[in-house]
């Protein structure tokens, strides 16, 4: 794994960036951080981000106001170029201009030259080519591109998983895949107004079900 940026985009730290960073690294108030942050709302060892099978996982150390990527709340979660950890009144932006630019590329489909060369020089030299990133970020007027970027996306399937992990996490798909189908064979189209309406009973059913990953996502990141 490459090493990695981050830049304060918001808080009292804000502007200090911190290059050429190699997991694993922990973010918090106290001294012993590999980042020190001046937030009183920051805990003393409030995140930690490791490199586990070639990606990069934020995991919050059971910090007391907790942890948000995109504004969303997590407790575990893979890290992607571009996205935004806040932690306490402090927002940081993962990645280097160029590790954004490269995603950005990837992201409209560039897979020629430019991407190869993008990663190679974001690989192989501190020095930062002007433009790369201002070029992606003025491809077009609309923010579809950028917005994506905080998208979450499909993720892989676990690796190295026991037969009995493996099992587990197959019985726990098959039920939202035969829970999320009985729903969808419940919705009705309209096709004048392009609209789907779904009733009540089976919008309960959604939100449960919602509700259900919920304490799925909990449970993993708080293990007993």
């Amino acid at each position: 794994m490459s090493r990695f940026s981050l830049r304060v985009l918001d808080g009292a730290d804000r502007g200090r960036v911190f290059d050429h960073l190699a997991p694993p690294i922990t973010i918090g108030r106290e001294e012993g951080n590999t980042i020190q942050l001046n937030d009183e709302r920051v805990s003393r060892y409030h995140i930690k981000i490791q490199e586990d099978h070639e990606k990069l996982v934020l995991t919050d150390l059971e910090s007391t106001n907790g942890t948000k990527v995109n504004g969303e709340d997590v407790q575990l979660r893979i890290l992607r170029f571009g996205d935004m950890i806040t932690v306490g009144r402090s927002v940081l932006l993962f990645g280097s201009r160029d590790q954004i630019a490269l995603r950005l590329a990837q992201l409209r489909g560039e897979t020629g030259t430019d991407a190869t060369r993008y990663r190679e020089e974001s690989s192989s030299s501190s020095k930062r080519p002007p433009g790369k990133l201002d070029f992606e970020l003025s491809l077009s007027e609309r923010e579809d591109i950028q917005s994506t970027m905080h998208l979450l996306e499909p993720p892989q399937i676990p690796e190295r998983l026991s037969p009995g992990q493996a099992a587990q996490l197959s019985e726990l798909l098959e039920y939202l895949h035969l829970r999320i189908r009985r729903l969808l064979q419940t919705v009705k189209v309209d096709d004048k107004v392009e609209r789907a309406t779904l009733d009540t009973r089976r919008w309960q059913d959604l939100v449960d079900l919602q509700s259900r990953l919920a304490e799925y996502l909990r449970e993993i990141g708080e293990p007993d």
